[in-house]
Formats: C-alpha cells, structure tokens, sequence
C-alpha cells in the first residue's frame, strides 16, 4: 500500500528514531509499504521516519540506474556507520523535501553494521552511490535532513523553498503528509 510522506516540517523527521527489536508481521507489512511508497514516488531510498514511523529501518533499491542495475534491493535495520573514507561532494534530493537538492558532503565508502530484513546481523562495506544513499537515510534515522548538511552559503540559497515547504506551499507528483499549521493566539 503506498503511504503518504511526510514533509520538512513534520516533528517526525528530526527525532532520534527508535531501534527494532526484531521483523514481526507488521514490520514486515511496513517494510513491504515503505517499498511501494519509494517505487511509486520515485525514489532510491526511503527511512521509516519517512512513512511517520519513528524507527531504526530503511529501505532503498538503486537498481533503477543502469551502472547499478545488478545492485539488489536492500532492507537495513538498527545501522551503525563503523568506519568512513574519503569525501565526496554529490547533489541530493529528497521525497520529504520536494522539488528541492543541494550539493551534499559525504564519506565516499563506509562501513556499516546492521540487520537485515531476517533479522540478521551484518557487517559490510558500501562505496559510491549505494553508500550516499545509505547515509542519507541513515540521517533519517538521526533527525536530520540533507538540508542541515548543506554549506551556510547552499542553505540561505534554499531558505525561501524551505519556508514554502513549511509553509505547505510545494507540488509533489505523490501522497504526502501536509504540514500542519499552527494558529497563533
């Protein structure tokens, strides 16, 4: 079933999100959710936080890309970054932030612990694209958005898009969460 996302201003993405203590009937039924809603929207990666679900799991799938076309979708739950190496700068993007990308700074590969839709540990190391996407919803996951890692100089340039999404005032070619408005007395 393909679920709203929610948006920039929601409460939602800038919480620490809560680790899995194991895959049950409904995480599986999230997770099987969280894929349509990522495929549907379109997108590479999509955190639960994402889907207003405050835990430690993600999915992405970058298959889509011809040089990525053998890379199999992923399900990662309760990761830990262990290791880091090199830094590169790649635009991104966001479903919870549409219409707006920013030049992000990045570990070029890392090292990550995690579990897997089983539930079972693993320990791997990911470079380029997949380890981009990887920390990027893994931010997710911390309460922190693209945005925030942004240059001051990048960040004042999307200040406006920024308070438009806030503001509920966006196009998004899928369902979202509206930003709710807070009446002042």
């Amino acid at each position: 079933m393909i679920v709203p996302i929610n948006i920039y201003s929601d409460d939602v993405l800038r919480q620490q999100a809560l680790p899995l203590e194991g895959v049950d009937k409904e995480v599986e039924e999230l997770l099987g959710n969280m894929f349509e809603t990522m495929y549907s929207a379109p997108g590479i990666g999509l955190a639960a936080p994402q889907v207003g679900r405050s835990l430690r799991l993600l999915v992405l799938d970058i298959s889509c890309m011809r040089e990525y076309a053998n890379v199999k979708p992923m399900v990662v739950i309760n990761p830990e970054i262990v290791a880091v190496k090199g830094y590169r700068s790649m635009e991104e993007g966001c479903l919870s932030l549409p219409g707006l990308q920013g030049d992000v700074v990045r570990p070029s590969s890392i090292s990550l612990n995690y579990r897997d839709e089983h539930f079972e540990g693993q320990n791997a190391e990911f470079s380029g694209l997949l380890a981009r996407v990887l920390q990027h919803e893994i931010d997710h996951l911390d309460g922190r958005l693209f945005v925030d890692r942004l240059q001051k100089k990048e960040r004042r340039k999307v200040q406006k898009e920024l308070d438009a999404l806030a503001a509920g005032r966006f196009i998004a070619s899928y369902p979202v969460v509206l930003p709710v408005k807070v009446n002042k007395a």
